[in-house]
């Protein structure tokens, strides 16, 4: 793959941590703005070089960085404008409601779950007493910009009950130009290894992508706070398809024309060994009635067609491993496959990915990844050697000798054949001095000739107004 050389274009800076950057017309209006979402909870727009604010929900969410040192995966996480936003006013919210802070679902720190292959308890853990064991609730919203410009909320599609504070998604809300309908992209619910196996789960919303109908107006105000498909009022769960199971933590789902049909691109951001970036063409979405009938049966669903990315069996193209030090040789890791098992049953059932990178990657024109945290077709030409291919970021550097941090963009493109490719890294010029620039989101405009990357100075949340946001250019 050839070298690609960019420029970083700083549009706004000293904003919050900005999770969703995209581009709508408003009514009225006759240019795309581009619009950001803070995970505080404001929404900005920036036109004819003013940047404006949209709507500020800070009160309606939950206080972030306090339960855990200032870094948080909660927050504003999803925004979506209707496809016929410009004439409708309608668009899309999901976050993590104030006031909803509960324990966790285990005791210990977010992530300190580790499955020990030796303990089989630990193998098959079970999430109970969700009611109480859980740790926050999220929100997916219908809003709608009324004729006298002040948003207003119109409706909850759905209460979420979450059992650890990280793996939410972020940039979770997208409309499938395929089918119209609202995506929305949950994670497996966090800690680490899905100890409750919640992303292979029919029943539970978590680790899925889900398709929202928000044509079905389901008359229900206040939806019930739930986990499991099967928990919804019928009416919600006619509304609701499911396209994939086996998702870990995923940063939006993408599309990108091809012919008379569309690539989706799916990043599943991974646990101690590798990132990895799906894609595929034909899917076979399941009804959510269709998947409760069958959970009431007790029988399976047909799964033909329908996508599994593989987590928690496995990570990518691995089978999901535990990397401990070895005592002999500290300069060496031992991996044990954790889920073995798992990994057998979910291995001819799994989409293989389109390209993983490493956290530890011996080739010198490589980089050690720490987690992937956007994904986008370019479609334009003013960098000629990315259009039609996939441009993707990692938040950091993974431990490299050298501080401040920095964020990394690379790019992989779809091969005909299918097999796994790899991919390179796109080198830019910016120069952010002594401040760290992680590399938090990345977005597109409507006809993704336009490339936004969103940076933050800190991983911390609740350290304020240290974003930047650039427009990748030649």
């Amino acid at each position: 793959m050839i070298k690609v050389r960019a420029s970083l274009r700083p549009l706004v800076s000293k904003i919050n941590l900005p999770t969703v950057l995209k581009t709508t017309i408003l009514p009225g209006d006759s240019i795309e703005r581009l619009f950001i979402a803070t995970q505080v909870g404001e929404i900005f727009y920036i036109g004819n070089g003013v940047i404006k604010t949209f709507l500020d929900i800070r009160s309606r969410i939950i206080k972030l960085g306090v339960s855990s040192g200032g870094y948080d995966e909660r927050g504003l996480v999803g925004l979506a404008f209707h496809p016929e936003f410009y004439y409708n006013g309608l668009f899309y919210l999901h976050y993590s409601v104030a006031g909803t802070q509960g324990p966790g679902a285990l005791p210990g720190a977010f992530e300190s779950f580790k499955p020990n292959p030796c303990d089989s308890k630990t193998l098959n853990l079970k999430w109970i007493n969700r009611e109480i064991q859980y740790d926050h609730i999220d929100t997916v919203e219908e809003w709608i910009l009324q004729s006298n410009g002040q948003p207003q909320k119109r409706r909850t599609l759905l209460h979420i009950r979450r059992p650890f504070l990280n793996h939410n998604g972020v940039n979770s809300l997208n409309f499938s130009p395929e089918t119209g309908k609202l995506v929305l992209t949950t994670g497996d619910g966090g800690s680490g290894y899905d100890p409750f196996n919640l992303s292979q789960d029919d029943m539970e919303i978590a680790g899925k992508i889900i398709e929202i109908d928000v044509v079905k107006n389901t008359f229900i105000v206040n939806p019930p706070v739930v986990t499991r498909f099967n928990e919804l009022p019928v009416p919600i769960q006619e509304t609701l398809t499911v396209i994939a199971k086996g998702v870990r933590n995923i940063p939006g789902i993408s599309f990108q024309r091809f012919h008379d049909q569309y690539i989706k691109y799916a990043g599943n951001v991974g646990q101690d060994l590798v990132e990895s970036i799906f894609s595929f063409i034909q899917y076979k979405p399941i009804p959510v009635t269709q998947l409760v009938q069958a959970f009431l049966m007790k029988s399976e669903p047909d799964q033909e067609g329908f996508i599994n990315f593989g987590w928690r069996g496995w990570e990518g193209a691995f089978p999901t491993a535990i990397i401990t030090g070895c005592s002999a040789n500290p300069a060496l890791d031992e991996k044990t496959i954790a889920y073995f098992d798992e990994a057998v049953k979910t291995s001819v059932r799994r989409l293989q990915p389109l390209t993983n990178y490493f956290h530890k990657d011996p080739r010198p024109d490589k980089f050690g990844a720490t987690a992937l945290t956007g994904v986008q077709p370019y479609m334009g030409n003013e960098i000629p050697a990315l259009t039609g291919n996939v441009v993707f970021t990692d938040l950091a550097r993974a431990k490299e000798s050298q501080l401040p941090v920095r964020g990394v963009l690379a790019y992989t493109t779809v091969r005909t054949d299918c097999h796994l490719n790899d991919f390179s890294i796109i080198e830019t010029d910016y120069n952010f001095g002594s401040q760290s620039a992680y590399y938090v989101s990345l977005g597109a405009n409507l006809n993704q000739s336009r490339l936004y990357l969103g940076v933050y100075g800190s991983m911390k949340v609740a350290d304020f107004n240290q974003g930047t946001v650039f427009e990748i250019v030649p």
